[in-house]
């Protein structure tokens, strides 16, 4: 894993190359502190700067910038390339000798022999890499399936910059940006700014699964897509497995371990994540089925016990008899990193469990240099709430009058949630464990708020919502259109839970869950690996049948059948909590000078970005307790505090 940066400028360098790559490579040190590497070409104004964090082949021979055999390629690569070792044996056959033992010099002969669209069709990893084409004078920004890894790109006078954060570009001379309105609506309704947007109006991300292709500094790139997942998720629903129970829960199984075991192998040590829930604990268990040493497993717990899953991951750790580390953190290990979060993040990010996932990455650190997570299993395999309650919300409701909806919307939220808390509290003193409902009463407003809406997609882009009127709350702009606002860009198949998890394949996990594991992981220097998105999982998993996905009401029913083949149902059978922390209460107490001060009327009127009124308007209702607007205060303030932070 690692840190890339670089330009293709059409003028003189106002400084060396040499010292402009440092520059940019060094505001990313912490992604690669193990080495750095830098290339500058004076013919073309193309340079590439790295950040080494060392995993496979530790020795020189695994140094970048890597020039191919033939000099025709120049790359620099961030990412991990699992089948590395399958795809340089066919190499060798074929006749190409290697220098080291890297997957990059692997990937370079690759582009050679087998051009730059089918090798990349070939690997199965993570990756950004920017990669410079002497002999077609053509730079290319390349970008992995899911998203993974970050790839950001734009302008700054008549240079093209590049790089694997934000801050990269902003580490070059003559950097300016101009924030970008719109982006901040989008932000105010996800939390995240979703791909191509960025806070700037002169950067984008690079796509998932898309190669940019630049055949000048300043012009328009062309864009191949080398792998899209609409057509995969639309291929696998219409050619499903066809398989009894048994024989599937076996293929299941066999397909993730076998990812595992290519995800497994590193030159450094290596652990995992376990929060003791169902993706976590079966990573684990496939790890440790084929490890002849205890796993190193990783997990914190917290004072407050209603978020505390703790004891969940250490009777998992037991049972597989892993080697666990755990941490207990009370308030202030939690409120000392809110500082942080700014410069961590880059640019403005508002999932509150970026706090915990920054912790775990810490302590994992101390002790590993490479850590697999369980991140992906909700998408792929059926595993949010929100896709049960939307399907069957959508089902009663798509047949009443909108004036009788807006009628029982307004009776729920005549109750507080607060009111609904206790009688939810009453209800799930009578029910099993595995179906009771946590923070029953904001749900229910929450679900009061989409009663009104004409089509299940409106419904579910409700669900998604922080702020419901996002452009009336961002001044100036409109938001930009997304897959969740434009119904043409969903999958054709019929199938709404389908539906679902391939928007939030799209959308929600590259651009909040793996924003949040890349920056909290590479902010400590260590690296994170997904085998739930590993592309052959993926498309394995769109070939499942939804009736193995989602069964009596709950979901990953085939994820479930595989785990409890190794750990008892009991250890891990319970109502699904998330990564959460306490924010509801900081922001009356321990956060509320802080946040105060960032939400002042005054401030937000002379800054002109957010509406004051409707932010002091959720303010106050949640410091009364009337209502708890954490979520929507949340990503008010981690703009804000970016905001800060970008101006120092």
């Amino acid at each position: 894993m690692c840190g890339i940066a670089g330009f293709w400028t059409t003028m003189r360098p106002p400084v060396p190359a040499a010292e402009l790559l440092a520059g940019m490579t060094g505001a990313i040190r912490h992604r690669g502190p193990d080495d750095e590497g830098a290339w500058w070409d004076d013919a073309s104004g193309v340079g590439l700067g790295h950040r080494r964090l060392s995993i496979i082949d530790l020795s020189a021979a695994g140094h970048q910038p890597m020039a191919s055999r033939s000099g025709r390629y120049e790359l620099i690569f961030n990412g991990e390339i699992y089948n590395f070792r399958e795809l340089r044996a066919e190499l060798e056959r074929a006749g190409d000798a290697f220098r080291g033992h890297s997957d990059t010099e692997v990937m370079l002969a690759g582009f050679e022999r087998w051009g730059l669209v089918p090798t990349l069709k070939r690997l199965a990893g993570m990756f950004a890499m920017a990669l410079w084409d002497r002999e077609e004078r053509t730079l290319h920004l390349i970008r992995d399936r899911i998203g993974e890894k970050p790839l950001y790109y734009g302008t700054a006078g008549g240079t093209l910059l590049f790089g694997s954060e934000l801050k990269a570009l902003r580490a070059y001379p003559g950097w300016s940006g101009d924030i970008d309105r719109s982006a901040i609506a989008l932000l105010m309704r996800h939390g995240y700014i979703p791909a191509p947007y960025t806070v700037f109006s002169n950067v984008r991300k690079a796509v998932p699964g898309t190669v940019l292709s630049f055949r000048s500094a300043l012009g328009e790139p062309t864009t191949t897509r080398y792998w899209n997942a609409r057509e995969v998720a639309e291929s696998g629903t219409r050619d499903p497995l066809r398989l009894g129970e048994e024989e599937l829960i076996e293929a299941c199984e066999r397909r993730l371990s076998e990812t595992i075991g290519e995800e497994m192998v590193s030159d450094v040590p290596l652990g995992a994540f376990l929060s003791g829930g169902f993706d976590s604990s079966l990573i684990v268990a496939l790890m440790q089925k084929q490890s002849a040493r205890p796993v190193r497993t990783f997990t914190i717990g917290f004072e407050e016990k209603e978020y505390d899953e703790a004891e969940h991951a250490r009777a998992v750790a037991r049972h597989l008899g892993t080697d666990h580390t755990e941490l207990r953190v009370g308030p202030s290990d939690t409120l000392a990193v809110i500082p942080k979060l700014p410069a961590l993040y880059d640019e403005p990010f508002a999932d509150p469990s970026q706090i915990p996932t920054f912790l775990v990455a810490q302590l994992a650190r101390r002790h590993v240099t490479v850590s697999l997570s369980g991140d992906g299993g909700d998408e792929f395999f059926g595993g949010y709430n929100r896709y049960f309650w939307s399907m069957r919300l959508w089902r009663r409701l798509k047949h009443l009058p909108v004036p009788l909806r807006r009628g029982v919307a307004k009776g729920i939220q005549a109750v507080s949630p607060g009111g609904w808390d206790r009688a939810f509290d009453a209800i799930n003193a009578t029910l099993p464990a595995s179906r009771r409902m946590k923070i029953a009463g904001d749900r229910v407003h929450k679900l009061a708020g989409v009663l009104d809406v004409g089509t299940n997609e409106q419904m579910y882009r409700e669900f998604l919502t922080t702020w419901r009127d996002p452009s009336g709350l961002a001044l100036g702009a409109p938001e930009h259109p997304t897959v969740l606002s434009d119904r043409d860009r969903w999958p054709s198949f019929d199938d709404f839970v389908s539906r679902m998890m391939y928007v939030d394949s799209v959308s929600y996990l590259p651009d909040d869950i793996m924003v949040k594991v890349d920056r909290a992981t590479m902010g400590v220097s260590l690296e994170s690996r997904a085998p739930f998105l590993d592309h052959r999982v993926v498309e394995f998993a769109w070939r499942v049948p939804i009736e193995y996905k989602v069964r009596d009401g709950q979901g990953k029913w085939l994820l479930r059948q595989v785990l409890y083949r190794h750990v008892p149902r009991a250890l891990v059978d319970r109502p699904k909590m998330g990564f959460g922390i306490p924010i509801s209460h900081w922001l009356r107490d321990e956060l509320h000078d802080w946040a105060a001060d960032l939400l002042s009327p005054e401030r937000l009127r002379a800054q002109g970005y957010l509406d004051p009124d409707a932010v002091q308007t959720k303010w106050n209702e949640h410091q009364s307790g009337r209502r708890n607007w954490q979520y929507q205060l949340w990503v008010v303030l981690m703009f804000e505090a970016w905001l800060d932070s970008a101006r120092a």
